[in-house]
């Protein structure tokens, strides 16, 4: 069994290692929106695909077609372990009471109670698609949060978030906005700006890496004045960021270091 991370979506930013996990696959499971960016890819494959909020039901449905020794594969936007699959497919079979050994040498995991082996592919994950797009802004040390409040209260997000403010974490937004938070993002922004000026710069880049890719950067006191959605990722600098020639940059320190 794979839990394969597709990257941004274009088959050209697909790892070779993702590549022949999907190939080697009889079965593909996944999130309909994701399945499409590889259609190409899984036409001569049994496809189980189904909707937002069924994550539990696909990756346990995964877990029970690989048991019998079917070749399956959990597809994942960005990279699997981050916001994505990998994690719940090992929550599942531990609560199932599966042991799993350790995994090494790429072969995944096995144990004895007819569990599948387990391998997770990574892929670009959004931070680095929309980073390489923006320019350089994580060069330095830096926080990702989401601001999706259906797994995680709202009040430890704000509080996660008011941390990496006050450390000058450069901040990577995962989720801003949905239908039903429209908010959150505004919220976040407030607190960030009791730590920074409004000055700072933002980077928002929208379906990295796709055909509907939109790239903007402002700043904290003007992002709220620009689309952001589902398919954003918000990047919000830290108190050494600047902007140059339409790019967002986090200088590592070199500078003040070296002559450069």
């Amino acid at each position: 069994m794979y839990v394969v991370g597709i990257g941004p979506g274009s088959t050209e930013h697909l790892t070779p290692a993702a590549k022949k996990a999907i190939q080697d696959s009889e079965i593909i499971v996944g999130y309909k929106t994701y399945l499409d960016l590889i259609r190409e890819l899984i036409r001569d494959k049994d496809i189980m695909s189904s909707g937002m909020r069924q994550e539990v039901d696909r990756c346990s449905k995964a877990v029970e077609l690989a048991r019998p020794g079917k070749k399956v594969a959990v597809i994942c936007s960005g990279d699997p372990g981050i916001y994505a699959m990998a994690g719940l497919v090992f929550e599942i079979l531990k609560n199932q009471g599966a042991g799993c050994r350790g995994q090494g040498a790429g072969h995944g995991t096995r144990n004895t109670d007819r569990m599948p082996a387990i391998e997770v592919v990574p892929g670009i994950p959004a931070l680095g698609s929309c980073a390489a797009r923006l320019g350089a802004p994580l060069m330095h040390d830096f926080a990702s949060i989401s601001l999706s409040d259906l797994l995680t209260p709202w009040e430890l997000i704000e509080k996660r978030i008011e941390a990496a403010a006050s450390a000058d974490f450069v901040i990577i937004i995962y989720n801003p906005k949905s239908k039903g938070r429209k908010e959150h993002i505004n919220k976040a922004r407030d607190i960030i700006l009791r730590f920074r000026p409004p000055q700072t710069p933002v980077g928002i880049v929208r379906s990295a890496m796709r055909d509907e890719e939109k790239i903007t950067i402002t700043d904290l006191g003007n992002m709220s004045g620009h689309k952001i959605d589902m398919q954003s990722t918000v990047i919000i600098g830290n108190s050494q960021t600047f902007t140059w020639n339409n790019r967002m940059v986090t200088p590592r320190g070199y500078t003040g270091k070296y002559k450069i």
